[in-house]
């Protein structure tokens, strides 16, 4: 069985709902989820022209491999109504493929661990939440370092 955390992000429409219908579509389609953090709402990155985002980190053990994963991930958020416009536009849903299992993996269509887990609050608080002594199989650093190293000013409340 593979452990793989997601994000699950959404700030159009009922975002709150929105995450909810992605949980339910991840276990029937990616594998039973385990966990989950907190809510947190954070304003947006990189595009900040629009809507606050609600963030959650969820675990999922799945027997698919990393790449049928990210495809069941992608089949979800397409599901779900996502449309790919410009980078960091509004989205109904957005899941992004934090980590899988320790494994370290560069492919066209998937990088894990994420690339951006070290410069994003709005990612290293709720995986704090969840495992803040989980390392991270690149930097070697607990999610609790890393969020205490973490320069990202954006600021991520609690729902």
């Amino acid at each position: 069985m593979n452990k793989t955390y997601l994000l699950l992000g959404s700030n159009m429409g009922n975002s709150g709902l929105q995450l909810q219908k992605a949980i339910k579509n991840i276990n029937q389609k990616v594998g039973k989820v385990t966990r989950q953090s907190s809510l947190y709402v954070t304003a947006a990155w990189g595009n900040t022209n629009q809507p606050d985002f609600l963030n959650q980190v969820i675990v999922v053990e799945t027997k698919l491999a990393a790449a049928a994963t990210i495809d069941a991930v992608l089949f979800v958020e397409k599901s779900m109504g996502r449309i790919r416009t410009t980078k960091n536009a509004p989205r109904i849903i957005d899941i992004d493929i934090l980590f899988f299992n320790k494994e370290i993996i560069a492919e066209k269509k998937l990088t894990v661990p994420h690339p951006q887990i070290e410069n994003r609050r709005f990612v290293l608080i709720p995986l704090n939440e969840l495992s803040p002594g989980f390392k991270h199989p690149v930097s070697h650093k607990t999610m609790h370092q890393l969020l205490q190293e973490c320069t990202d000013p954006l600021d991520v409340k609690k729902f």
